[in-house]
């Protein structure tokens, strides 16, 4: 068996299709949606992030604030630019690059972001909005992009079993709410750095989605043949044959795909839909305006 392909790269596409007549509908009416990205410092893999998101809503028509902070920048300095985005009325999302410089506490300044302007989705009042299964919220990019290509692909999920392997706030803990909620259906377990026997678990489950952000970490022998793996991690791996000097992998070993039924590629899997699901908060979020 070889796994058929979950390809971001397309079903990202037909989410900024279905995007242009609702951008077109906020343009009628007076409002063109407008992100701000604000990235502190020169990690190079956040400048990669952050271009793509920016060359997303160049495609898309919609508008894109790039604030650039130096890593000297103070986070009493960083607080006053994002209260000074949620006051402007003429930005509908804020997004904060992570990570922060060590000197920030980033956790506060994501609480800072007003809610409805959230569309990183990671503010609590949207993620308990999420858990109450609630519409009115800004879901987290990653997790709802994974939703969004298991849908496309036609991947049943009801009355499955599901390993979400890791925990944290803007991943784990929000993929498990999505799998477990009215209409997903399925039957969820988290799996983390604590689980007795992560292979077991990994075995018996129908779906696995890692998201720890360890290179190969899950392998190949720990897939049920005819599994769904969904491969959150991009990971830098040193590799001197490479022209760049390092290979892109994910937490699950590339041979997985020779028992799964269906995989995410990395990359080109998860991250063009995380980036597309972005593009629909910015929208949702204007939308909101006209409500």
């Amino acid at each position: 068996m070889v796994a058929s392909v979950l390809d971001g790269k397309s079903c990202s596409a037909a989410v900024e299709s279905s995007l242009v007549p609702r951008i077109n509908d906020c343009v009628s009416a007076g409002i063109i949606p407008h992100l701000a990205v604000v990235i502190v410092g020169d990690d190079p893999a956040s400048h990669v992030y952050v271009g793509a998101k920016i060359r997303a809503c160049k495609r898309l028509g919609i508008k894109s604030s790039h604030i650039e902070l130096p890593e000297s920048t103070s986070e009493a300095e960083l607080r006053n630019i994002i209260t000074e985005l949620n006051h402007d009325t003429d930005v509908h999302g804020i997004l904060v690059q992570s990570p922060l410089p060590q000197h920030m506490d980033e956790e506060a300044l994501t609480d800072l972001i007003h809610p409805s302007k959230d569309v990183d989705g990671f503010h609590p009042v949207n993620l308990g909005r999420l858990v109450q299964s609630r519409n009115d919220c800004l879901i987290p990019c990653t997790p709802n992009g994974v939703m969004r290509l298991l849908e496309w692909a036609g991947i049943e999920t009801n009355g499955k079993t599901a390993l979400v392997i890791g925990r944290s706030r803007n991943v784990g803990m929000p993929q498990a709410i999505l799998l477990a909620s009215r209409g997903a259906d399925a039957t969820v377990t988290i799996g983390h750095s604590r689980t007795a026997d992560l292979e077991l678990q990994c075995q018996q489950a129908d779906i696995v989605v890692a998201a720890v952000g360890r290179p190969n970490m899950v392998k190949k022998s720990w897939i049920k043949p005819g599994a769904v793996v969904v491969d959150v991690g991009i990971n830098r791996v040193d590799d001197e044959k490479s022209e760049r000097g390092y290979l892109l992998v994910g937490d699950v070993e590339k041979s997985a795909n020779e028992v799964a039924s269906w995989i995410t590629p990395v990359p080109g899997g998860v991250g063009p839909m995380t980036v597309a699901m972005l593009m629909e908060n910015t929208v949702a979020a204007a939308e909101n305006i006209l409500q």
